[in-house]
Parts: C-alpha cells; sequence; structure tokens
C-alpha cells in the first residue's frame, strides 16, 4: 500500500466511520476539516462534531472554517500539500481552487446509487421513495453538486425491514471499506472513473421537520416507509389533542374507513388507502414502547377517535 498524505473533511458519524478506517489503514492523515461546534443537549453547550472530537483525541489538526471560499482559507488548505482529499458529508461547498489543490483532487463517500439521491438526504429519500436497493459510490468531485466522476460503487439491498439508522450504520461501514480500497487503487493508476449518466438523476432535498408529521390521507404503504425513514430523526408523529405521538414502527393493514379514524382498540388507523397499525409509539416524555403496552394504561386512543388532521 502506498501511504497517501490526506486531508479529511467530514462532520457526523456517518463520515467517522470512514476517518477511522483511513487511521487504521495506515495513512497520514494531515488535517481534518468538519463544521464548527454547535450547542446541543439540554444546556446547550458548544459541542464538536463527531468528526472533530475523534480527530482531536487522535492528535491531528482540526480545522472548523465556516466558508472555503476566501483566498486565505484556499492558500492555508494548497500549503497541506496533499496527495488527496476525502470527503464524507462535511457540509460546505468545495470551491474549484480547493478541488484542485491535491495531486489527486477530492475524493467523495456518498450514500446513493449516483446518479439517483444526489444533495443531503440520500439514505432517507431512498427509503422515502420505495427503492428496493441503494449503496455508496466513490466519486471524482467537481464543482457540481454530486456530479463528478464514479470511481467505485456499491450496492446493499432495501427491503421492507429496513429503517434509516440501521441502514446508515451498514452504509458508513461499505463506505470506509471502499475509500480504503480507492485508495490502494488510485496511486497505482486502476481506478476507473465513469461519467454519470444523464437519466436517473433525482435529488435528495434536506429532511425538513415539518416533512414527519403522518398525513393519514396518504397511502399506508407510503406512511410507513416514512416511519422507516425518520427514524430517528427527525421521527414520524401523529398529533392527538395537545400531544404529539411519534411512531416507530407499524403495520400496513388492508382495512379501510374514514380517514384519521381509529379502527379498532390495536390502534388500526384509516388511511386514504388502506390502514396503518403503530405497533411501537413514544408519548411525550416517556419512553418509547410497544403499542400494547400504551394502550393498556392509556384508553383515549380508541376504536372510533379520530385523530387531528
Amino acid at each position: 500500500m502506498t501511504k497517501l498524505r490526506i486531508a479529511f473533511m467530514g462532520t457526523p458519524d456517518f463520515a467517522l466511520v470512514a476517518l477511522k478506517q483511513l487511521v487504521g489503514a495506515g495513512h497520514d492523515v494531515v488535517c481534518v476539516y468538519s463544521q464548527p461546534p454547535r450547542p446541543a443537549g439540554r444546556g446547550q453547550k458548544e459541542t464538536p462534531s463527531p468528526v472533530h472530537g475523534w480527530a482531536a483525541e487522535q492528535g491531528i489538526e482540526v480545522r472548523t472554517p465556516v466558508s472555503l471560499k476566501s483566498d486565505t482559507e484556499k492558500q492555508t488548505f494548497a500549503d497541506l500539500d496533499l496527495d488527496v482529499a476525502v470527503v464524507a458529508a462535511y457540509g460546505l461547498i468545495l470551491p474549484k481552487a480547493i478541488l484542485d489543490a491535491p495531486k489527486y483532487g477530492c475524493l467523495n463517500i456518498h450514500a446513493s446509487l449516483l446518479p439517483r439521491w444526489r444533495g443531503a438526504a440520500p439514505i432517507q429519500r431512498a427509503i422515502l421513495a420505495g427503492d428496493t436497493r441503494t449503496g455508496v459510490t466513490i466519486m471524482q468531485m467537481d464543482v457540481g453538486l454530486d456530479t463528478g466522476d464514479m470511481l467505485l460503487i456499491r450496492d446493499i439491498p432495501i427491503t421492507s425491514e429496513t429503517y434509516a439508522n440501521a441502514l446508515h450504520d451498514d452504509l458508513a461501514d461499505r463506505g470506509g471499506d471502499m475509500i480504503v480500497e480507492a485508495l490502494e487503487k488510485l496511486p497505482v493508476g486502476q481506478l476507473v472513473a465513469v461519467k454519470q449518466p444523464e437519466d436517473g438523476v433525482t435529488y435528495a432535498a434536506k429532511l425538513e421537520r415539518a416533512e414527519a408529521k403522518l398525513d393519514f390521507a396518504d397511502d399506508a404503504v407510503a406512511l410507513e416507509r416514512k416511519i422507516r425513514a425518520f427514524t430517528p430523526w427527525p421521527g414520524a408523529y401523529f398529533e392527538f389533542g395537545k400531544e404529539r405521538i411519534k411512531v416507530q414502527a407499524a403495520d400496513v393493514i388492508d382495512q379501510s374507513g374514514s380517514v384519521g379514524t381509529i379502527l379498532d382498540d390495536d390502534l388500526t388507523i384509516a388511511c386514504g388507502k388502506g390502514a396503518l397499525r403503530p405497533t411501537r409509539i413514544q408519548r411525550p416524555g416517556k419512553s418509547v414502547m410497544d403499542t400494547k403496552e400504551v394502550l393498556r394504561g392509556y384508553h383515549k386512543l380508541v376504536c372510533g377517535v379520530v385523530l387531528d388532521q
């Protein structure tokens, strides 16, 4: 293996997996770029990102600029004299001067089968859309939004049991393995760059909290996918009176009725098509529990009640 001089650019847990893999593989990670510390927790204390925190513990220099557009930032990056930069869920746009500075440019770990689901939330959007497969693409970055040439691509199935949190972890592990493989092949010319096809381009818009509300006028199948896609964040929910009740798992039931009406004592809820039966729910201030346990002590969600729409 050729030991490469690397800058790693990433922020969340997804990216941290790849950073650990690169360090473990023996590459020289000379600098880490990450989003600045943000308020977190009940005390809203300034907290470094997962990538920042781990890199600092390893004694790796960490930089947290709010932008890379200034001439100063471009020059300090160029002064690192890199072989390559590895980017994973970083959160900042890289100007052309940054992309061109390393010897081999910048490689991105993207959690989709490009060109499908370019953008911010590919994992959740794939589940929401009912895709049966997704994966990881290692690509050569250019100035577009996830438009660069593909270098490696591996797929992972999405089933009716796939939740976003588990898929996230599987894709992070896959991405870490793939970037190590890519950097083994890169210096010896064994990576073949393939242009992304023009057909099949979709964009994975950033998740918004407002999307998490379950609209029972929708198809029950789509709502069940939303529950899996939005676990753990932002968490799908419905409203009942003043309560916001989160749903972490549900079954699709072949029943019908007036939209939003509870059809039985198992909390089966009529939808625009079919019905949804939440199996794991969480009341405000409570733990996530099996629905049957909640209903034993909470006697308001009964047959005939119409939920808020």
